[in-house]
């Protein structure tokens, strides 16, 4: 959780480092790399000719100037924020943030710290580690850190890092003051295979959902921002100039939510079948199975309506959060708090 924190705190000084670059007028890219326009610059000179003293000719500095290196970057403001920066032909200085790279090692270094906390815990109970509320904690958060890295290999989706960690530190803070428990054997309903086929895939599926959630509210943020001139000032979050678009952040919140979909689909199928190996029918009403179904519909949907019914921008954002708030009220409320036949929490 150290490492976790670190990370996340890197990733705030990273969005902190956007908006003052954007309140001083510097171009910030998705990649948090600032490029600071070149100052104007004088050059007076005497223009010789047969009349006598010239006129004064104001100019840039010469295209065929070569880049140089700017020592000394720093974490906030100026030339050279978080790092070196490299002066451009044409005199300005472009430079990338240290503190997002930080923050990315930071999570690195701490999923593969709890990836072999995990590993352990399975090798002690000599059974796969997600057979309660703490181990399923555990776990669905290795798969959301996990996700997020994966991902941000392919789309640079390093911005959500605050939100990602945040959720993690939460889940895991969470988990290891309520739900911690000594380890024990697994009850005769969940000694079978489809324990590591239906809880791993239903974690998968929300770990997307998770990145989903992320891009969602940042999307609805940035929605805001563009429709409503004085959005952006009234939220003080001028780093959002530097995000991508609304249209943008749909788009990749779609893309994710539907892998997630998937995912849960399986998980869905996945619970009936195994539901008629444990306790003879597919399907029972039991309170687990009805939220599952209802994360379900709500997916599709979202999925649904933003296909065919042309639901855009902010219903369609709005709708993939109450989706993801459905599935911390299954795992945090229907786990805990409603008895059942899959009353397996371990507290």
């Amino acid at each position: 959780m150290v490492l976790y924190a670190a990370a996340f705190i890197a990733f705030a000084l990273d969005l902190a480092r956007r908006s003052a670059q954007v309140s001083k007028g510097n171009l910030v890219s998705v990649d948090g790399t600032v490029t600071t326009p070149a100052p104007a610059r004088e050059t007076v000179g005497a223009a010789v000719g047969a009349g006598g003293v010239g006129s004064p000719v104001v100019g840039s500095a010469p295209e065929s100037a070569p880049a140089t290196q700017n020592p000394g970057g720093r974490l906030f403001g100026g030339r050279g924020s978080g790092s070196a920066g490299v002066t451009a032909a044409d005199g300005s200085t472009s430079s990338r943030s240290l503190s997002l790279r930080l923050g990315v090692a930071f999570t690195l270094i701490g999923f593969l710290l709890e990836v072999t906390a995990d590993i352990l815990r399975g090798i002690a109970a000599n059974r796969v580690p997600w057979a309660n509320m703490y181990e399923f904690s555990m776990t669905g958060t290795v798969l959301i850190v996990g996700v997020f890295l994966l991902v941000i290999t392919r789309v640079d989706l390093r911005f959500l890092g605050t939100f990602v960690t945040g959720l993690v530190l939460i889940l895991l803070g969470i988990s290891t003051v309520n739900y911690y428990v000594v380890i024990a054997p697994l009850p005769p309903a969940l000694q079978s295979a489809w324990l590591v086929i239906h809880v791993f895939v239903a974690s998968l599926g929300t770990a997307f959902f998770a990145l989903g959630f992320a891009l969602s509210g940042i999307q609805l943020l940035q929605y805001r921002r563009e429709t409503i001139t004085t959005g952006a000032k009234f939220l003080k979050l001028k780093f959002l100039a530097s995000l991508p678009d609304s249209v943008r952040l749909e788009n990749l919140a779609y893309r994710v939510n539907i892998v997630g979909f998937v995912f849960w689909t399986f998980t869905l199928i996945a619970g009936a079948v195994w539901a008629e190996r444990a306790w003879g029918r597919y399907w029972g009403w039991d309170t687990k199975e009805v939220w599952t179904f209802i994360i379900w519909v709500i997916y599709a949907g979202y999925i649904h309506a933003r296909a065919t019914r042309g639901w855009r921008g902010s219903r369609s954002a709005v709708l993939a959060i109450i989706g993801f708030g459905a599935v911390l009220f299954n795992f945090g409320v229907v786990n805990v708090f409603f008895h059942g036949l899959h009353s397996y929490s371990g507290l």
